[in-house]
């Protein structure tokens, strides 16, 4: 008798830039070019409570959008 167990797996197809539209070129599941993603919940005492919103970022546009910021992000 055979015994058989389901599996689901997901392999990412392609990443599109939420910024700017830019798709960065995945094989077999990597992509060729770094990307920031960010997978936020909100808390309690927000105004999107519990909500979850996830985007992805080119390094072009992370460059663009930190280059903006009050105070500089920390290297190490």
């Amino acid at each position: 008798m055979r015994q058989y167990k389901m599996q689901e797996t997901k392999e990412v197809e392609k990443i599109i830039c939420n910024k700017c539209g830019k798709e960065i070129v995945v094989k077999n599941g990597i992509s060729e070019e770094d990307v920031l993603s960010v997978e936020k919940r909100w808390g309690y005492f927000s105004n999107k409570d519990n909500d979850v919103h996830e985007f992805d970022i080119c390094e072009a546009c992370y460059d663009e959008w930190t280059s903006t910021f009050a105070i500089p992000i920390e290297q190490k």
